[in-house]
């Protein structure tokens, strides 16, 4: 069986590779990326696949049996490029696809949520074989931000008391790799989320203990986060999304309680202080 992966250049796709390679022949799985020079250290057959080119994505997904579509990173242009390659991969004849979509997408308040939702209905008219991995927020997406926190002394965002229920990339990874290489998932909608949840004054004070630098979580008004976000070089309309994304964890968007994503993996999620540990040491 042959299982092809989309953004295997990036964070999540890296690690999928990686993983995968620890269950399936690795000449059997087929990295798919825009820049086959990026591709090209991960051990395993590259080929080129831009979302815009139908004709180059076609030959891409050629043989392939399997397919997991990680998200594009390019939001706003998701729904058409994720369209691209269910329309190669019905031409190509490919068997099942596991998608990367986002938490309770049918109802998150999440700018991201959209387009999510739009590839979701998408796949299902496509009559191939699917499982949706509805993916929570990865801890990572916090802890990148812990060398900003220590140099100014607070941790500053705006998601109030809201709680999130993240898990480390490694984890998704690994379900994805479990779900990719495994029977019984076939129309299957999984919510992953980590087993446990913290606010961002609990990472605050988590990354205070292990820093011995006291970093307190400020928590600002939306539109003033997001003036920082842009006053250290973010473009503003991304600036803009991570702020009111922050307003979202502030009313329940990241929150779950459930625990199919360590079902899926076998173990427990990652630990928040095993995540900030390993952000401290660069």
């Amino acid at each position: 069986m042959k299982i092809a992966v989309t953004g295997s250049t990036g964070q999540l796709g890296r690690l999928v590779i990686a993983a995968l390679k620890q269950a399936h022949p690795a000449e059997d799985i087929v990295a798919l990326a825009r820049d086959t020079a990026k591709a090209a250290d991960l051990g395993v057959a590259v080929r080129e696949a831009p979302y815009d080119d139908i004709e180059a994505l076609n030959t891409a997904l050629q043989g392939i049996d399997t397919l997991l579509l990680i998200s594009s990173s390019e939001v706003g242009q998701r729904a058409t490029q994720h369209q691209n390659i269910l329309t190669a991969a019905q031409a190509q004849n490919v068997q099942r696809i596991v998608y990367t979509s986002l938490l309770r997408a049918q109802n998150s308040p999440l700018s991201l949520a959209a387009e999510h939702v739009e590839t979701e209905a998408a796949l299902k008219a496509a009559g191939l074989k699917y499982t949706i991995l509805r993916n929570g927020w990865y801890t990572e997406n916090y802890t990148g931000s812990i060398p900003a926190a220590l140099a100014n002394g607070a941790f500053v965002g705006s998601a109030g008391d809201g709680k999130i229920s993240s898990a480390a990339r490694i984890d998704y990874a690994q379900a994805a790799v479990n779900v990719l290489t495994s029977d019984g998932h076939d129309g299957a909608t999984y919510e992953l989320s980590g087993d446990d949840s913290y606010t961002l004054s609990d990472l605050a004070a988590e990354i205070s203990r292990q820093s011995g630098q006291t970093i307190p979580y400020q928590n600002l008004p939306q539109q003033d986060y997001a003036a920082i976000l842009e006053k250290v070089g973010l473009p503003a309309g991304l600036a803009a999304a991570i702020a009111s994304w922050d307003d979202g964890v502030a009313h329940g968007a990241l929150y779950d309680a459930g625990t199919t994503l360590s079902q899926l993996i076998n173990r427990p999620t990652t630990p928040l202080r095993d995540v900030v540990a390993q952000a401290l040491k660069g």
